[in-house]
């Protein structure tokens, strides 16, 4: 792989904005005598999503219920893992759930329970995309598949006239994916986002392969083991719990920053975004269906992006109460808060902005006209 040319951003300019946001929220977390890690909501989801993804897998390992209803299970586990990398391991992974650094690392293991990997993901998660957002070959959000066209900085294929159909099958196979593939092949590559030749520690190596191990041994071993299911029953269930957790996450994720409102700029001849990374992050980021109380506490608070890429050290369930103060003191400055007032206006935009990326005759200027 090509070394990686390391972006730069033009933190001279806009700094008011970057400073005055910054304090208006710190004396919002100050005026109300208010942690800006978990508190007693946070505590009580935590608990919840934890008991309906490892409950229902104690229920469906009892052997005690039909194949049916074994089937349902799955599809609960599906949902509840997708709120558990939401709401649990995505906050402790950025070190936001906890002030304990401790209590960060054991509910990040969370993340390594559902078959994904902790440490590579703050690389490619925490540094990368949380640096680079929506830059066409450094985030590496965009490249969710070869037929799906994320970027119109990206080529063109033929089979991208189709994508935004095929996109949404592709989300759902993107936790399947994630833990036969995709873990091992960061951890192999030589250059990953801004680093070159990246040497992982033994450790992590270690605990990929011991992680990865206890995943398949109690997703795929164990219930062959002491189930009276063939394989197919096995596979259906399996399948079942990815697909669903893996549509989910996807379309979350994707409704941040692949919409019609948002930017994909590219660097100078020097390789630098000529604007500040706090401005970057405002015009690739899109915020939806802030009202929304249920959404709002499945996702973690992931609806509100925008709050989440200025601040990620604090804990998501925050976001809510602090999205007025940077909507209103973007406003103050004329710069773009872009934000969808309901779920599917934003997969609409989402959906439509796939169509566009896949037509050969689309050009990005016309997106920012």
């Amino acid at each position: 792989m090509a070394k990686v040319e390391k972006v730069t951003f033009n933190n001279r300019t806009s700094r008011e904005f970057s400073k005055t946001v910054k304090s208006r929220v710190d004396h919002y977390f100050e005026e109300n005598n208010l942690s800006r890690h978990a508190n007693a909501q946070m505590i009580m989801k935590t608990v919840i999503m934890l008991t309906l993804f490892l409950g229902s897998y104690a229920l469906i390992i009892s052997g005690q219920f039909s194949l049916g209803l074994m089937w349902f299970l799955t599809f609960v586990m599906g949902v509840a893992a997708a709120g558990i990398g939401f709401s649990i391991s995505h906050d402790a992974l950025h070190g936001a759930y906890s002030s304990n650094n401790t209590v960060n690392r054991t509910l990040g293991f969370t993340f390594d329970m559902l078959g994904a990997n902790g440490y590579i993901w703050k690389i490619t998660h925490n540094i990368i995309h949380h640096t680079y957002t929506n830059i066409h070959g450094h985030d590496e959000d965009l490249e969710v598949a070869g037929f799906i066209r994320l970027s119109p900085h990206s080529e063109h294929k033929m089979i991208h006239r189709v994508q935004h159909v095929l996109a949404f099958f592709a989300y759902s196979l993107a936790m399947v994916f994630w833990v036969f593939v995709k873990d091992y092949k960061n951890f192999l590559k030589p250059n990953i986002g801004p680093y070159n030749s990246k040497n992982h520690p033994v450790s992590e190596w270690i605990i990929l392969f011991v992680t990865k191990a206890a995943f398949y041994t109690y997703m795929l071993v164990l219930p062959m083991l002491l189930l009276d299911i063939s394989w197919i029953h096995l596979l259906i269930g399996f399948l079942t719990l990815h697909l669903t957790a893996g549509l989910i996450v996807g379309i979350i994720f994707q409704l941040a920053h692949v919409v019609e409102e948002t930017d994909h700029p590219l660097p100078d001849e020097e390789n630098m975004i000529d604007e500040h990374w706090m401005i970057h992050e405002m015009v690739t980021t899109n915020n939806f269906a802030r009202d929304n109380k249920a959404l709002c506490w499945f996702v973690g608070g992931l609806n509100f992006q925008i709050e989440h890429h200025l601040f990620p050290k604090v804990c998501s369930v925050h976001y809510p109460a602090i999205s007025p103060i940077v909507e209103k003191t973007a406003n103050e400055f004329n710069i773009p808060y872009n934000h969808h007032e309901t779920f599917f206006e934003a997969v609409s935009s989402h959906y439509r902005t796939l169509k566009k990326f896949g037509d050969p005759e689309f050009t990005y200027t016309e997106a920012r006209a």
